[in-house]
C-alpha cells in the first residue's frame, strides 16, 4: 500500500510517499527557517502563508522523488492535530482535495503520536541488516513513548500503535521551548536549541558549574516542568534576588559572576545535563509504575525535534541498555517535523479501516 503523507502543523511544509507503513520512498521538507529567523520564533500568520505557497510543489516533489504518480497513491494521510490552526488548515484542506479528486481514502493522524513512529521508518537504500530485521509489534509492545519537541513533552504507554495512554506531560514549558528560551538568555542565535547543544559539546565544558533545580513535582508524578530550570539559568546570567534577610536597600539582588565565553559554555552544558536528567528520571519512574501494574515494557519509542540533541540521545541509549529495552530512536532527518512519520502511522489506521471523511477539520490541541 502506498500512502502520501502531508505535514503542515507548524513551520515545515512536508510530503512523503511511504510504502507498507515503513519504507520511505520520498521525503520532501520545505523549511521556513529564513522567514522566522528575524523574529527568533515562528509567526503563525507567516507560517500559514508559506504553507499555501509551498504545499503543491512539495507534494509534486515527493511524488517525483518516489517515482510514482498520483493515480498510484492508495490513500492520503494528513497531520490534523495538534499545531497552529492556520498551518494545519492548509495541509488538511490539501489532503481533502486530493482525496476527493482521486476518490481515495483520507486518514487523519495526530502529529505528536506520529513522532513516536519515526524510529521504525527506513529507506530502500538503508535496509536493515538481515540479522537486525525491522521490529515487529510483538517485539515492540508494550512500549513507553517519549515525545520531546518545541511544543510538546509527553510520556505514553503504548499497547500498540493505535492504543496509547498518556502517562504525563509538561505543565508549563515544553523541553524544546525551554532550550530555545535558555539559548536566548545566553545570547545564542536562532535556532536556539541546536546552537545550545553545540556550545555544550565544546571541549572543556563543565556541566556542573551551578546547582540547577531538577523538578520532580511529587514522588510519583510523571509530569514535567521546565520553567523553574529556565528561571534558574536566568538568575545565573543576570543575578538572583537577594535573601529576605538582606535588609540593606542596595542588596535587592545578588550579582552574577562576569559572563564570558567560558561561563556561557559551561552554563549551556549544565542546563543540558539538568534538562536531560529530568527526562530520564520520569522514564525511570514510568518503568517502575508500569511494572507495579504488571506491565512488562519491551521498548522505548522516542521522537520529536529534541531527540536530535546529542546528550539526550546518549542518555536514552544508556537507559535502554541498562534496562534491556529496545530503543527506537529516529535518525536526525526524521526527528524534526516530517511527513514520512505521518504516512507511516497513517498506514496503521488505514490497515485497521479507520478513515476520516471530507468533514475533517484541524484541531489545534492533541486528544491524548
Amino acid at each position: 500500500m502506498l500512502l502520501l503523507g502531508i505535514e503542515t502543523s507548524c513551520d515545515e511544509t512536508a510530503a512523503s510517499v511511504v510504502r507498507d507503513g515503513v519504507c520511505v520512498l520520498s521525503s520532501v521538507i520545505a523549511s521556513q527557517h529564513e522567514i522566522h529567523e528575524q523574529y527568533a520564533g515562528v509567526v503563525p500568520e507567516l507560517a500559514s502563508r508559506a504553507h499555501m505557497e509551498r504545499l503543491e510543489p512539495v507534494i509534486a516533489g515527493a511524488l517525483e522523488q518516489a517515482g510514482v504518480t498520483l493515480a498510484e497513491i492508495d490513500a492520503f494521510a494528513v497531520g490534523s492535530r495538534p499545531g497552529l490552526v492556520g498551518s494545519l488548515l492548509i495541509g488538511v484542506n490539501g489532503a481533502k482535495a486530493l482525496a476527493w479528486a482521486t476518490r481515495r481514502p483520507l486518514v487523519a493522524v495526530d502529529h505528536v503520536h506520529a513522532h513516536l513512529y519515526a524510529g521504525i521508518l527506513h529507506e530502500p537504500h538503508h535496509r536493515h541488516h538481515p540479522h537486525d530485521p525491522a521490529p515487529t509489534d510483538e517485539i515492540l509492545f508494550p512500549a513507553l513513548g517519549l515525545v520531546v519537541s518545541g511544543g510538546h513533552t509527553s510520556l505514553y504507554l503504548l499497547r500498540d500503535w493505535l492504543r496509547l495512554e498518556r502517562l504525563g506531560a509538561t505543565i508549563d514549558d515544553a523541553l524544546g521551548e525551554a532550550y530555545d528560551k535558555v539559548a536566548t538568555i545566553l545570547g545564542l542565535p536562532y535556532p536556539g536549541g541546536p546552537n545550545l547543544d553545540r556550545l555544550a559539546q565544546s571541549p572543556g565544558a563543565s556541566d556542573r558549574i551551578a546547582d540547577l533545580p531538577l523538578s520532580r513535582l511529587s514522588p510519583t508524578s510523571l509530569d514535567f516542568s521546565f520553567s523553574g530550570l529556565k528561571t534558574a539559568v536566568l538568575y545565573e546570567v543576570r543575578g538572583a534576588p537577594a535573601h529576605p534577610a538582606h535588609k540593606r536597600p542596595d542588596s535587592r539582588y545578588i550579582p552574577p559572576p562576569p559572563m564570558d565565553d567560558e561561563r556561557r559554555r559551561d552554563l549551556a552544558a549544565t542546563f543540558q545535563r539538568a534538562a536531560c536528567r529530568a527526562i530520564t528520571l520520569k522514564l525511570e519512574r514510568a518503568l517502575e509504575q508500569t511494572a507495579a501494574r504488571g506491565i512488562t515494557v519491551r521498548s522505548l519509542l522516542a521522537g520529536g525535534g529534541v531527540t536530535a540533541n546529542s546528550r539526550l540521545r546518549a542518555e536514552l541509549q544508556r537507559l535502554a541498555s541498562d534496562r534491556s529495552l529496545r530503543l527506537a530512536l529516529p535518525p536526525l532527518r526524521w526527528c524534526v517535523d516530517n511527513a514520512a512519520m505521518i504516512g507511516g502511522l497513517g498506514h496503521r489506521f488505514a490497515a485497521a479501516g479507520q478513515f476520516a471523511d471530507l468533514s475533517l477539520q484541524p484541531t489545534p490541541t492533541t486528544l491524548c
